[in-house]
């Protein structure tokens, strides 16, 4: 698994804002890395650029 710093991480635009279900995303050159906030010690999922943007265009849609 690719190592990512912590500090490559935001938390989601998509996060419930007060509640413990969140995410966090990293933008990275070959894609996006996304991960648990409570469990970040599970470590992440990484998406390439294509595959994050079609996620992203269909979130946008249902939103």
């Amino acid at each position: 698994m690719h190592s990512i710093p912590d500090s490559a991480f935001r938390k989601s635009s998509y996060s419930h804002p007060r509640g413990n279900d969140c995410v966090e995303v990293a933008d990275l050159p070959i894609g996006s890395a996304v991960r648990d906030t409570q469990h970040r010690e599970l470590g992440h999922l990484l998406f390439g650029a294509k595959e994050w943007a079609a996620f992203v265009a269909e979130v946008k849609h249902d939103g």
